[in-house]
C-alpha cells in the first residue's frame, strides 16, 4: 500500500468529475458503477454514463478481451458526454489498469485491487514487469488498496463460500468511492436488500463489505483530500435516469396510448437492441405484445402482418439484423403499412464489434434494399431523447403510411442520463383514421380502393374484416388505386415515383432545421445521433473564445428538413462529424453540392469533446 499524507483531510470542490470502473466482466463493474450513478441521480447531480462491456462471451479471466468497464460523468453543471479525460480509475486486475490507464488525466487517481497482481494476473495482461512497482504510473496518484484481502477480512464469520466472499469485494470499492466523492450509503443498502432480500446472507456480505469499505476511506492515510460535487441546477420536474434502450421502449408505448392503438412488437435477441424486448415484455398491461421471433425475418414478418390487423407495430434490431429483414422491409414499402425499425447501431461489418458503439448503418438505412425503395429515416440523439424519437418515429408511420427506420446506436442504448418525466397530458395524440365505408374510383360504382390517396399521396389504412372493405396486398407491385397486380411498365414508373414523392413529402410535417449558436458565420458542425453531446460540448467551448461557429443536429434523415440546404450554405465553412467513415457528409454533398469536411472515428468509442474542438480550430486556422 502506498501511503500518501498523514495530514487532516480536506474537501476540495469540483464542478465535475469523471470515474471509470474496470475489471473483469465477473467483478460486478456495470453493477457497481450503475450504484454509484443511481446514488449520484439521488444525491441530486446531473449524470452521464457509458457502459464498455467486452465483446466476447466469457472471455479468459484476467485478459483485455474480458475487460469490463463502467464510466459515470457526474456534476453541478448540465452536463452532455460521459467525460473525456478520467479523473479516477478503478482498476480490480492488471488487464483492467493496462487497457484505461491511458485515458486517466495526468495527476489523476489510479485506485487498484494490489492483491490481484501477481506473475499469472500480469502475465495474462501482457505486462513483463509490475507497473505498481517500476515507476511507470508516476504521473498518477497511485493508491494500492488490498480490496480482496480486506473483504475476506470482513467476512470471516458469513456462512457464505469463498467464491461467493471474492465476488463482494466491488462493494469494497464502491464504498470507498462513496466515501472519497461524498455519496450516502443508504439507496445502495435499499437497494441491496431489495435485491438479496430471499438470500439474507449473500444481503448482509454486501452490505457490510459496503460499509467497510466506506470506513476504510474515513481511517486510512492514501487519500490528500475527498471531493465534493454539489447538486446540479436542472429545470424544475420530475427526474429519473433513464437509458436509450428504456426511453425507446417506454416511447413506443406513450405512442401506441398516443393513438388509441395495441403496440406490436416482434423481434429477434441481439446485441445492443435486446433490452428493448426485455424491457417491453413487462408492460402487457398496457396493450403491449411482444414476440421473440425464431429469427430476423420471422420478427419484421410478424410485424407487417400485425400492421395490417391495425396494431401500431413495431420491430428492433442491429446492423446485421436490418440487413436478415432488408427484403421484409421492401414488402412493407410496397403495400404501404406503417411499421417502425428500431435500429441500434453498432460496430460492423459482419458480427464486427457487437458491444461497441459505431453509426456506419446511414447507408444501409436509405438504401440497403432492391429496387427503388424509399423509407423515412429518423435518429435519436441522446438516451432521454430515444423516448421523443420513438413518439415521433411512430406519429410519422401512421399520419403518412409508411415504414419509418429509427437509428440509435450502442452509445445512447446503454449509457444513462436524468430524464424529465413529461406530463402525458400534453403529449400530443395521434391521429388514426381507418375507412368503414365504400368510395368510388370514377365509373359510379361504389367500390373500395386500398391505394386511393390523398393530397399526401397516403392510402388508406383498412381493417381486415370491415365489411365490403375487402382487398388484395402483397408484395407484387400494384395498380394505383384498386391494388391489383399490375405488371405494365408505365404503371411501374407511376408507382415507383409516387411512393418516392410520398416520402419525399413528409417533409411538410416536420419542423424546419434549427441551429444552436450564430445563425451564419465561420464553421457549421453537422451530425445526427448519439454525437450530439459532444458536437454540442466543443461548439459550446470554441463559441465560448468569441469564435463564430454553430452546431447543427439533423434528427431527420430521409427526407431532409425543408430548410437544411439554406442552413448550410450559411456558412464558410462545413464539418461533419460522425462515426463511421463519411455517410451523411457523402449524403450531403450530392444532396446540397456542399464541400463539407469530415470527421470521422470507427473505433467503437464516442468522440471525446476535444477531439471535435480541436477539428474545429484546425478549419478556423484555415
Amino acid at each position: 500500500m502506498t501511503t500518501q499524507t498523514k495530514s487532516p483531510k480536506s474537501v476540495e470542490q469540483r464542478t465535475d468529475v469523471t470515474i471509470r470502473f474496470a475489471g473483469d466482466s465477473g467483478d460486478g463493474m456495470q453493477l457497481t458503477g450503475t450504484q454509484f450513478t443511481r446514488t449520484s441521480a439521488i444525491f441530486g447531480n446531473d449524470i452521464s454514463t457509458f457502459p464498455d462491456y467486452p465483446a466476447e462471451i466469457r472471455a479468459p479471466a484476467g485478459t483485455l478481451a474480458g475487460v469490463s468497464g463502467f464510466q459515470v460523468h457526474f456534476g453541478s453543471e448540465e452536463l452532455h458526454t460521459p467525460g473525456d479525460d478520467v479523473d479516477t480509475l478503478v482498476a480490480f486486475n492488471p488487464a483492467a489498469l493496462k487497457k484505461n490507464i491511458a485515458d486517466v488525466v495526468d495527476g489523476g487517481l489510479v485506485i487498484v485491487n494490489e492483491d490481484s497482481f501477481g506473475a499469472t494476473d500480469l502475465k495474462k495482461a501482457g505486462f513483463e514487469a509490475n507497473p505498481l512497482e517500476d515507476n511507470s504510473l508516476s504521473k498518477y496518484r497511485l493508491i494500492r488498496i488490498p480490496a480482496t484481502k480486506l473483504t475476506k477480512e470482513a467476512l470471516k464469520d458469513s456462512p457464505l463460500g469463498a467464491r461467493a466472499v471474492d465476488r463482494c469485494k466491488n462493494f469494497f470499492a464502491l464504498g470507498l468511492v462513496s466515501w472519497l466523492y461524498g455519496r450516502p450509503l443508504e439507496p445502495v443498502v435499499e437497494w441491496i436488500d431489495r435485491k438479496f432480500g430471499k438470500n439474507p446472507d449473500v444481503a448482509d456480505a454486501n452490505k457490510a463489505v459496503l460499509k467497510v469499505g466506506h470506513a476504510f476511506g474515513e481511517t486510512c492515510e492514501f487519500f490528500e483530500h475527498t471531493y465534493r460535487v454539489d447538486k446540479a441546477s436542472l429545470p424544475p420536474g420530475r427526474y429519473r435516469r433513464i437509458a436509450g434502450n428504456e426511453a425507446t421502449a417506454l416511447g413506443l408505448i406513450a405512442a401506441a396510448n398516443l393513438a388509441g392503438k395495441d403496440l406490436f412488437y416482434g423481434s429477434y435477441p441481439i446485441t445492443p437492441a435486446s433490452d428493448v424486448l426485455h424491457a417491453l415484455s413487462r408492460y402487457k398491461h398496457f396493450r403491449v405484445k411482444t414476440f421473440q421471433a425464431e429469427d430476423e425475418i420471422a420478427a419484421i414478418a410478424s410485424a407487417i402482418g400485425a400492421a395490417f390487423t391495425g396494431d401500431l407495430s413495431t420491430t428492433g434490431t442491429s446492423g446485421p439484423g436490418l440487413a436478415l429483414k432488408g427484403e421484409a422491409l421492401g414488402l412493407a414499402v410496397m403495400t404501404e403499412l406503417p411499421l417502425v425499425i428500431v435500429n441500434v447501431q453498432r460496430g460492423g461489418p459482419s458480427t464486427g464489434l457487437p458491444t461497441k458503439t459505431e453509426q456506419a448503418d446511414l447507408f444501409q438505412a436509405m438504401y440497403g434494399r432492391n429496387g427503388e425503395c424509399p423509407l423515412v429515416v429518423i435518429s435519436a440523439n441522446s438516451p432521454s431523447d430515444c423516448f421523443d424519437a420513438a413518439i415521433e418515429a411512430c406519429r410519422i408511420a401512421i399520419r403518412h403510411m409508411t415504414p419509418v427506420i429509427l437509428l440509435t446506436d450502442g452509445y445512447i442504448a446503454n449509457g444513462e442520463e436524468p430524464w424529465s418525466i413529461p406530463d402525458v397530458s400534453k403529449l400530443a395524440k395521434i391521429e388514426v383514421k381507418h375507412p368503414t365505408e365504400l368510395n368510388s374510383n370514377g365509373d359510379g360504382e361504389p367500390h373500395y380502393l386500398p391505394y386511393k390517396r390523398d393530397e399526401n399521396l397516403v392510402r388508406p389504412w383498412a381493417i381486415p374484416g370491415t365489411p365490403n372493405l375487402q382487398h388484395r396486398i402483397g408484395g407484387l407491385e400494384k395498380q394505383d388505386g384498386t391494388g391489383n397486380v399490375n405488371y405494365e411498365p408505365m404503371n411501374h414508373q407511376h408507382m415507383i415515383d409516387t411512393r418516392a414523392k410520398k416520402v419525399a413529402l413528409v417533409a411538410k410535417d416536420i419542423p424546419e432545421q434549427g441551429v444552436e449558436g450564430p445563425e451564419e458565420g465561420d464553421v457549421l458542425v453537422v451530425g445526427w445521433g448519439g454525437t450530439y453531446g459532444a458536437l454540442k460540448s466543443a461548439c459550446q467551448r470554441v463559441r465560448a473564445q468569441g469564435k463564430k461557429v454553430a452546431h447543427c443536429h439533423i434528427r431527420h434523415l430521409n427526407p431532409f428538413p425543408s430548410n437544411l440546404g439554406d442552413v448550410l450554405k450559411r456558412y464558410k465553412k462545413v464539418l461533419v462529424a460522425e462515426l463511421n467513415c463519411g455517410q451523411l457528409r457523402f449524403i450531403l454533398r450530392a444532396s446540397f453540392l456542399v464541400d463539407a469536411a469530415g470527421l470521422n472515428k470507427v473505433q467503437g468509442k464516442p468522440f471525446l469533446i476535444s477531439e471535435v474542438e480541436n477539428k474545429i480550430n484546425e478549419l478556423l486556422a484555415k
